[in-house]
C-alpha cells in the first residue's frame, strides 16, 4: 500500500555489487518509479540499466530505469551512495576510510550543486563515518542523512534468535547498536520475545535456553560479514535488501523503527557522532532516535563504540 503518490525517484551512485543488488531488489519489490544509475564508469551504468530494463517485462512494475549523471539528482527524492573502494579480506572497515573519503568528496559536491533537496542514504563502509562525511560535505540537516548502520546486523540477529527460540524472527525484538563494525553490540537487557525479556526466558527455561548462548549469537552476528567475505569475497544481497527496506520506510512515510546510522544529538549522552541506533524513519528521514533503557555496562559499550567512530572521523583529513 503506497501512501505517497507521484514520482518516487532514486538516484543510485555506484553500480558495483551492492548498488546493483539494491537496484535489483528495488525492481523486484517495485519500490520506486524512477531509478537513475550513476557511475564513474558510464558504460557500466548503461549496461546495468539495459540489463535491468530487460527484466522489467517480467516484474509487474513499470519503473523507468536509465543511466544518468549528477544533474539528475536535482529532483530526486533519494540519493543512495554505494560508491567506494571495496574492503579487502582481513582489512578492517576503518582501513578503508581515507580511500573512501576521497571518493565521497568527488560525489557529494556535484550532488548538492545539482539542487538536490531530498534524503541521502549511504551504504559505503565504514558506513557510520561515511554517513557523517556525507553530512559534513553536504551541509544537510543531519536528519536527512542516514546510513544503513546496523539494520542488516539487526536482521541477522533476529533471524538467529528466531532459529534459537523456534519463533518467527518478526516476533523477536532485539537490536544491534553502535558502530557497524567490531565495536557493535547487542543490549541484551532490551531483547524480547514478544514482550518477554529473552534473559528471563533463559533463566526460567531450566537450562534449555542459556544466557551464554546469547553471547555466541552476538559473536555470530559480528563476524558474519568477514565470514561471507572469506567465502565469496564480498557481501551484497543482504545489504541490498536492507537498503530497500529503508527506502520503503521513507517512500511509504512509515514511521518504522530501523537501526540506521543517524547523528546522535544528546541521546545516550552522546553528541555529533553517527552510529547505528533505533530510529523512527519516515518521508523526512530520521524523525527521531529512540533511546533504549541501557544498563550501565551497555552504556559503556555504546560510549566505547562512539569513541571508536569519533577517532576514525577525527583522523581524517577532509
Amino acid at each position: 500500500m503506497e501512501m505517497i503518490t507521484g514520482n518516487r525517484k532514486v538516484v543510485l551512485i555506484g553500480t558495483g555489487m551492492v548498488g546493483m543488488s539494491y537496484a535489483y531488489a528495488l525492481l523486484n519489490q517495485n519500490a520506486c518509479d524512477e531509478l537513475v544509475l550513476v557511475d564513474i564508469d558510464q558504460k557500466r551504468a548503461e549496461g546495468e540499466a539495459m540489463d535491468l530494463n530487460h527484466g522489467l517485462a517480467f516484474s509487474g512494475s513499470n519503473m523507468k530505469i536509465y543511466a544518468g549523471g549528477y544533474t539528475d539528482c536535482r529532483d530526486a527524492d533519494l540519493v543512495v551512495i554505494c560508491a567506494g573502494v571495496a574492503q579487502k579480506p582481513g582489512e578492517s572497515r576503518l582501513d578503508l576510510l581515507q580511500r573512501n573519503a576521497e571518493v565521497f568528496r568527488s560525489i557529494v559536491s556535484p550532488v548538492t550543486e545539482s539542487g538536490f533537496n531530498g534524503i541521502f542514504l549511504v551504504a559505503t563502509n565504514p558506513v557510520d563515518i561515511m554517513t557523517r562525511i556525507t553530512c559534513t560535505l553536504s551541509g544537510f540537516n543531519p536528519r536527512r542523512v542516514l546510513g544503513t548502520g546496523t539494520a542488516l546486523d539487526t536482521a541477522r540477529l533476529r533471524y538467529l534468535l528466531g532459529e534459537y527460540f523456534s519463533v518467527d524472527p518478526r516476533n523477536m525484538h532485539a537490536y544491534v547498536i553502535g558502530e557497524h563494525g567490531d565495536s557493535e553490540f547487542v543490549p541484551w537487557s532490551q531483547a524480547m520475545l514478544a514482550t518477554k525479556p529473552v534473559l528471563q526466558i533463559c533463566e526460567e527455561s531450566g537450562g534449555r535456553f542459556c544466557a551464554g548462548d546469547m553471547e555466541d549469537i552476538s559473536e555470530q552476528v559480528r563476524s558474519a560479514a568477514q565470514k561471507i567475505i572469506e567465502a565469496k569475497r564480498a557481501t551484497y544481497y543482504g545489504i541490498g535488501m536492507a537498503m530497500v527496506r529503508i527506502t520503503r520506510a521513507v517512500f511509504g512515510d512509515e514511521n518504522s523503527v530501523l537501526t540506521v546510522s543517524a547523528m546522535v544529538r544528546g541521546e545516550y549522552g552522546q553528541n555529533d557522532v553517527f552510529a547505528g541506533v533505533p530510529c523512527i524513519v519516515n518521508r523526512n528521514g530520521v524523525r527521531r532516535i529512540l533511546t533504549l533503557s541501557l544498563t550501565e555496562e551497555e552504556m559503556e559499550k555504546f560510549n566505547r563504540s562512539c569513541d571508536t567512530l569519533r577517532k576514525g572521523y577525527d583522523a581524517l583529513s577532509l
